[in-house]
């Protein structure tokens, strides 16, 4: 019965949403079983899962970018004091950046393209997850540090055998965390400056006044973000299955 609940929950939203578009009536608000017939349409062509293609592209080169510059930076970083507190002004400064003020930037340098949504997405998506590593690089228990050091351990050892395992649990929320803010800058990306996915989709409906196609598109949007957040928390699970936090 729980595992039913958000289903239900679900359905009754999209029963609310329905009866009022239906009552609304407007031609910019049409009928959510409209929108999912059109969806449902849309999922069968070639051009729909070209553009997801494309979305999910920038947005695993933009994670990927992310996690080698943000998990080894965070590592080296977080166990010396000394570094962060030194680099704390920096990364305190950059983090705030928002990711779409970049955009003239990325056409700029790099045009329309790939490469543009490409470093948007690794740009907003390494923060979290280096805060993240950070966090949980300075989180180790002392009392651990000191019994690897006790025993011999050198700082490579020490590093791999007790900072790295104590850190996964906040690294693995880190690329959840990521994950979604890379899908969301390739969409953004591909609305604002046309490169090719979901978002030059949704936008390339609107121009055309296709505004049931526009909504579907937008709900595919939201299923895929869904769907690869559901894939990371799962991952997650297995990954730390040994982990308090996972049981």
């Amino acid at each position: 019965m729980t595992r039913a609940l958000p289903w239900v929950g679900l359905a009754v939203v999209l029963a609310v949403a329905e009866l009022l578009t239906r009552a609304i009536g407007s031609d910019y608000f049409p009928p959510v079983s409209a929108m999912l017939s059109t969806l449902g349409g849309e999922a069968a062509t070639a051009s729909f899962w070209a553009a997801v293609g494309h979305t999910l592209q920038g947005w695993a080169i933009g994670l990927a970018l992310a996690a080698l510059i943000a998990i080894p930076a965070g590592i080296v970083i977080g166990s010396s004091r000394l570094l962060y507190r030194s680099l704390r002004a920096v990364i305190e400064f950059l983090r705030p950046i928002p990711s779409v003020a970049l955009i003239p930037l990325a056409v700029l340098i790099y045009g329309s393209g790939l490469e543009s949504k490409v470093f948007l997405a690794a740009f907003a998506a390494t923060w979290p997850l280096l805060m993240q590593t950070l966090y949980g690089v300075q989180d180790v228990d002392p009392v651990a540090t000191d019994t690897a050091r006790s025993f011999g351990f050198g700082r490579a050892s020490r590093l791999l055998r007790v900072t790295l395992p104590s850190a996964v649990p906040y690294i693995a929320t880190g690329v959840r965390i990521s994950a979604a803010v890379a899908l969301i800058l390739c969409v953004t990306a591909e609305l604002v400056i046309g490169a090719a996915g979901l978002g030059r989709e949704i936008n390339l409906a609107r121009q055309g006044g296709a505004v049931e196609s526009m909504y579907a598109l937008i709900i595919a949007t939201g299923v895929l973000g869904w769907a690869l957040n559901a894939l990371f928390t799962r991952g997650e699970r297995r990954v730390l299955h040994w982990h308090p936090s996972a049981r």
